[in-house]
């Protein structure tokens, strides 16, 4: 169990599941640098005090996972006006939800379908961690729209290539939870939810499933013998995996 949810989440008022991998354990006993890789959700909604805090953060480089469509509705959030690098990298590319379900069917959320996030070709995860190896890209903000499927996968990778313990991974990853009932408030306040959908479902749907990024992993150790197999398989060098650990790890 992560017992510092508190200190690592940041709850803005628009924008949610934002928070720090800093301070988790990884490679011959160091620590993971705070301050330097956060990942979250959309940031369209952010309030000016929202703007204000998130600009002590200092964020260089935004990673922005999501398809074309949703940066088309949603905008691309405030970070380049804030001085931030913009990177599109679009794990699942317009009209992949529905090669997606052709591919492992429609299983929903599970760890099945991040595998199938996979199947979209190596270089979405060739040029982030070509990224993520450059220590003037940090801080980083890596995001989705929702900040815990794609963000969630791209995240358990960097952990993994860090040396964060597999069990930490996932409960990292599960943290997505702790922050929805905040997201059910706004939704409610706001939009209102979706037609069809109470507010239990809405969480459902927000949330995510307690298994999936464990059978992901199950999924990527059977076939490449982990994580790290899988990036070194799509051409990631040793070179930039050694930059990418001296870049993150105290």
């Amino acid at each position: 169990m992560i017992e510092d949810f508190t200190t690592r989440h940041y709850p803005f008022l628009g924008c949610f599941n934002f928070r720090d991998i800093g301070g988790y354990p990884a490679q011959d006993g160091r620590l993971i640098r705070p301050g330097q890789y956060f990942r979250a959700g959309r940031q369209d909604r952010m309030t000016q005090e929202d703007l204000s805090k998130l600009n002590l953060l200092g964020i260089r480089t935004q990673i922005d996972l999501r398809k074309p469509s949703e940066i088309k509705d949603q905008g691309r959030g405030p970070l380049e006006t804030l001085g931030a690098s913009y990177h599109h990298i679009a794990i699942i590319p317009e009209g992949g939800s529905d090669r997606l379900s052709q591919l492992v069917g429609d299983t929903g959320i599970s760890g099945k379908r991040y595998l199938g996030y996979l199947e979209f070709g190596s270089e979405t995860w060739v040029e982030m961690f070509d990224i993520f190896a450059n220590p003037e890209s940090q801080p980083i903000l890596l995001n989705c729209t929702a900040g815990k499927d794609r963000t969630g996968v791209a995240t358990a990778f960097l952990l993994s290539v860090l040396g964060v313990h597999r069990v930490l991974i996932e409960e990292d990853y599960k943290l997505t939870n702790r922050d929805l009932e905040r997201q059910a408030d706004f939704i409610e306040k706001t939009s209102g939810f979706p037609e069809g959908m109470n507010r239990q479902q809405m969480m459902k749907a927000a949330g995510v499933p307690e298994k999936a990024l464990s059978d992901f992993l199950d999924g990527l150790q059977d076939r490449w013998g982990g994580a790290i197999g899988y990036l070194r398989s799509i051409g990631i060098t040793e070179q930039t995996l050694a930059a990418v650990r001296q870049a993150f790890l105290e």
